[in-house]
């Protein structure tokens, strides 16, 4: 195996894209199609009123979950009575599925509207220009200048087509391949790549009031929606994974059965992971948060610095896990205790940089007195978890 390669493998039939660093898997990802992202018309069934929310419908038997808090007016396509902008029974309204339904829970759904480019995510309902963090600070900064008084003016001058809303832009990291390339017309590139989005946009907000309830107006997948199709999506995700990591040219490998990915897969399952040091973590997910604790296990206690090491060994895994795993939401992680403060501080700095290497929005929130490190980490996907058990009930 070579020092990164991607690997098409399955696990009890279901397609599996894994890649590797260093005979490592850094990335897993079932080949699967997903309601993520998809954008139907719905109708309010009932409101909440304790909760702030709405129960919206987006088909004759699926209902979702939508906040009342900072509701797009122009996602409204029809109301039931008045012309405010609060929503009540009856109601229609444009909605994006933000995460999945898991078990008893609802989809959650949302009226800021995202939509992505090559080069350029826009969301309905936010204003300002951003650039993907994990762009390196003087990309990120180049690529803002270059482009930020545009794109603003871009924004206006689709204001009326918007229905009046505002847009907020994000540059993503497939903008730097713009600059490696010495590209001098990357301005453009990006400015040509936000039209071409904000068309779509703009499309998809006048046919939201012609069109009748329950539509799927929009799926991220757009015609590809065979298992090829998805496959091919899911590579280019792996390949955009390495690609950060400094690997630009992976082998492609269709999987024979000698890399051993079900086993791999299934020492996923176990919450004790050992680290090369004989120290070890323990991982629990809960409903409502996850804990991970660091333990020093047979790691030689009489070493120089040993929980400062054996900590920064553990951030590296512990991340790994994290991304494996797919655990999303509140992460509190219980490291070694270390007598230096200057060792958490340095500590911290290199979980906030792994944290910016994570596909999904991964935010280190700080470390409470009692020790504990706390993140969050957006929710993109069912986890693991949830998904090794959906695959054992098909």
């Amino acid at each position: 195996m070579q020092n990164a390669s991607i690997i098409l493998s399955k696990y009890n039939n279901t397609p599996v894209v894994c890649g590797f660093i260093n005979n490592k898997m850094e990335f897993l990802s079932f080949v699967r199609e997903s309601a993520l992202g998809k954008i139907y018309i719905g109708k309010v069934d009932h409101i909440v009123g304790n909760l702030d929310a709405a129960f919206v419908k987006i088909g004759k038997d699926e209902i979702g979950y939508l906040s009342l808090k900072n509701v797009v007016k122009s996602c409204i396509t029809r109301k039931n009575s008045g012309n405010d902008a609060v929503l009540k029974a009856g109601d229609e309204v444009l909605v994006q599925i933000e995460s999945e339904a898991i078990k008893t829970k609802k989809c959650k759904l949302t009226t800021g509207i995202s939509l992505s480019g090559k080069y350029i995510v826009i969301t309905l309902g936010r204003n300002g220009v951003g650039a993907s963090v994990k762009l390196n600070d003087a990309i990120r900064k180049e690529l803002l200048d270059g482009t930020k008084d545009k794109l603003q003016s871009l924004s206006l001058s689709y204001k009326d087509r918007l229905y009046g809303e505002d847009i907020g832009f994000i540059i993503r990291t497939n903008a730097a391949d713009l600059l490696s390339d010495n590209n001098s017309d990357y301005v453009e590139d990006i400015i040509n790549d936000a039209s071409s989005v904000l068309e779509k946009m703009s499309d998809l907000l006048q046919a939201a009031r012609t069109r009748t309830i329950y539509s799927c107006l929009y799926s991220p997948l757009s015609n590809e929606n065979s298992e090829d199709d998805i496959q091919n999506i899911t590579i280019r995700k792996a390949l955009s994974f390495l690609k950060v990591r400094g690997y630009d040219d992976p082998q492609i490998i269709e999987d024979s059965g000698i890399h051993g990915i079900p086993s791999k897969i299934e020492e996923l399952r176990s919450n004790k992971i050992w680290l090369k040091s004989g120290a070890f973590l323990i991982i629990e997910q809960l409903e409502s948060f996850n804990a991970i604790d660091v333990n020093s296990g047979k790691a030689i206690k009489s070493k120089k610095d040993i929980s400062y090491q054996v900590n920064l060994e553990a951030s590296e895994e512990i991340m790994r896990q994290i991304r494996l795993r797919n655990l999303t939401g509140m992460i509190l992680i219980d490291f070694i205790n270390m007598k230096e403060a200057s060792k958490y501080d340095e500590l911290s700095e290199h979980v906030k940089e792994l944290c910016r290497m994570d596909p999904i929005h991964t935010t280190f929130v700080d470390i409470t007195g009692l020790g504990i490190m706390e993140l969050t980490r957006n929710k993109n996907d069912k986890s693991l978890k949830e998904l090794l058990l959906e695959i054992a009930g098909s």
